[in-house]
Order: structure tokens, then C-alpha cells, then sequence
């Protein structure tokens, strides 16, 4: 029987138009049909060592909902934290297990669960990137607009951390624009701009980083924020609050904005900080949209990396009535 060749969901940049396309296409597809018996036998590992909701409990209820099964290892669980190396924990779990969920502080750790595993691998976030939330949000705004191409996001805030970086790489593969509005110390890492742009195929104008955000979202089609003091930055909270005070998305900002605008979160949200509670709970807002379609993602996700080709999952698929 023919296999697939083991493929990793580690970076969104690993993945080209086509394949985000398809991957949204199948998510749409098991998000009106969400009991598929798609992954029937099938155990997916999930390894964390950073707290989480969102993407434990859509991962866990996914699988169920495909007919497989999860099993949840903190750092406690494992022999890691008494020197067993990742190279022999991947090729030990690669026995037990059809895939493997990581979500931890470092990006390397992925990459190297990936390099020693013969299961696929799937970056539940990181300290530079966290492409589930992209492909979730990608979704999203697909789901209303029909389209990504052309589309304007600014993301406003701290540009410069994991979901920013991932925003970077996901609107240069996907055709769209992308604005940071925030202080220039937290705009994105110029390195990681050269190479978004060498993916764009509308090169260095798919990108700008401004420090006025109501320049900024003149034009925008979608408003996105992100926590101002991530997982591993609580040191730093008192100065990261003081430099984007003047960055929250608030009623002024959204109404200098489209009357059709839509506004993203990734969540947890800290209400009055960088998203008002008026914006968040209005019309405009999509977060919550949002974050239940990251059950629907991952699930289409998880089929795509964890069947074989000759099986042809996708043709198995119930649609909705």
C-alpha cells in the first residue's frame, strides 16, 4: 500500500497557496458535517509545556469528533525533565502514536521533535509562530469574505510577537496586505520581513509598519490584536502596557475604520488593555467566530496529516444535507 511521505505542520511558510487553500476548503467542509469517521484507530500525542485552552480543547474534541483518540503529556508526564533526549522521546512516541501536537517556549524543539519523528508533527505554538491560529484565521475571514486575496489586515499592538510573525508569512503566501500599527520596537524583526517578502507576490508592498494606527486601518478590512505580555513576559508587563497604551483597539479606532470591518482576537483577551470590552462583545467583532474555528481547522488539519493516500479520506467525507 502506498504511504504518504511524512509531512509536519511546523512553520505556515512550509506550506504553499495551494495546500492552505485545500486545507480550507476541507475545513469547511467538516465544519457543516463535524461527526466524521475519518481517523477511526488513530491516536494523536499532544505534548505541553505552556498552558492552554483554545488549542488542547479543540485538538482533544476534534479527534473524537474524526473517531480517534488524544492523549495529554505535560512536561511532568514525560522522561524528559529527567534527561531523556527529544531525539529518543520522538522515536519512541513515533511507535505509539499516528501524530504529535508540541506546544512550548522553544521554536527548536519542534523542529527537532520533527527532524526524529516518522509521524507527523504539528506546532501548537511557539515562541516565534503559531500557524494553527493562522490557518484558523485565514478561515475566518474567508468564511466572510469569499476571499483572501487583496484583503488589508492591520494588526495593531505588539507586531513583533509569535501570532504577528506567523500574520507576516501567512499574508505574504495568501495574496493579502498586511499593516502593523505599533512603536517601532514592536515591529516585526526585518529579517523575518525580507524573507515574508520574497514570498509575496506583490513583493515589499504587501507589508508596512506604522506608528499611526488611524492611518492604518482607513482602509482596513480586518483589525486584529493579540495580548500585549505573552506566556514568558510577565517581567516585562509594567514597560510593554506603558509603550502600547496608545495601540488598543478601541471605538475610536474602529470607527476610523470601514463601516465593514471585522475584528480578530486570538484570545485570551485582557478586556480593557489591548481590546476594548465595547469592541470585543460588537458587531464588528468576530473572535469568537473565530476561535470555535479552530476546532473545524485543526480537524481537517489532522486528516490531512494522519491518513494515507491510497485511503482518499477526503472522498469519504458526509457532506451536510
Amino acid at each position: 500500500m502506498l504511504m504518504q511521505v511524512k509531512k509536519d505542520f511546523i512553520d505556515i511558510q512550509d506550506w504553499n497557496e495551494k495546500e492552505i487553500l485545500e486545507l480550507l476548503e476541507l475545513s469547511g467542509r467538516l465544519k457543516a458535517r463535524p461527526i466524521q469517521p475519518l481517523l477511526i484507530g488513530k491516536t494523536l500525542g499532544m505534548i505541553f509545556k505552556k498552558s492552554s485552552t483554545r488549542t488542547r480543547v479543540s485538538f482533544e474534541v476534534g479527534i473524537s469528533q474524526l473517531g480517534g483518540s488524544s492523549i495529554f503529556l505535560s512536561e511532568d508526564d514525560l522522561q524528559l525533565g529527567r534527561g531523556e533526549s527529544l531525539e529518543d522521546t520522538a522515536r519512541v512516541l513515533s511507535r505509539y502514536l499516528d501524530s504529535l501536537v508540541i506546544r512550548t517556549y522553544e521554536h527548536r524543539e519542534v523542529e527537532e521533535f520533527a527532524r526524529h519523528a516518522t509521524i507527523p508533527v504539528i506546532n501548537g505554538l511557539t515562541d516565534e509562530t503559531h500557524p494553527c491560529q493562522m490557518i484558523c484565521d485565514l478561515f475566518t475571514i474567508f468564511e466572510r469574505r469569499q476571499q483572501l486575496k487583496g484583503l488589508k489586515v492591520v494588526y495593531v499592538g505588539d507586531g513583533a510577537n509569535n501570532v504577528a510573525q506567523t500574520w507576516l508569512f501567512g499574508a505574504a503566501l495568501m495574496g493579502m496586505k498586511l499593516s502593523v500599527a505599533a512603536p517601532p520596537a514592536y515591529w516585526p524583526k526585518s529579517e523575518a520581513v525580507r524573507s515574508a517578502v520574497k514570498l509575496s507576490c506583490e513583493g515589499p508592498r504587501f507589508f508596512e509598519a506604522t506608528q499611526d494606527a488611524v492611518s492604518a486601518v482607513r482602509d482596513a478590512d480586518v483589525i486584529y490584536t493579540d495580548v500585549w505580555v505573552s506566556m514568558g513576559q510577565e517581567k516585562e508587563k509594567e514597560k510593554r502596557l506603558k509603550d502600547l497604551a496608545g495601540y488598543q483597539v478601541n471605538e475610536a479606532l474602529v470607527k476610523a475604520a470601514p463601516r465593514e470591518v471585522l475584528v480578530m482576537h486570538c484570545l485570551p483577551a485582557h478586556r480593557g488593555e489591548e481590546i476594548s470590552a465595547g469592541v470585543m462583545d460588537a458587531d464588528h467583532s468576530i473572535i469568537f467566530d473565530q476561535a470555535e474555528n479552530r476546532l473545524h481547522t485543526q480537524k481537517a488539519l489532522m486528516v490531512k496529516l494522519m491518513e494515507n493516500r491510497s485511503q482518499n479520506p477526503e472522498s469519504r467525507i458526509q457532506e451536510s444535507e
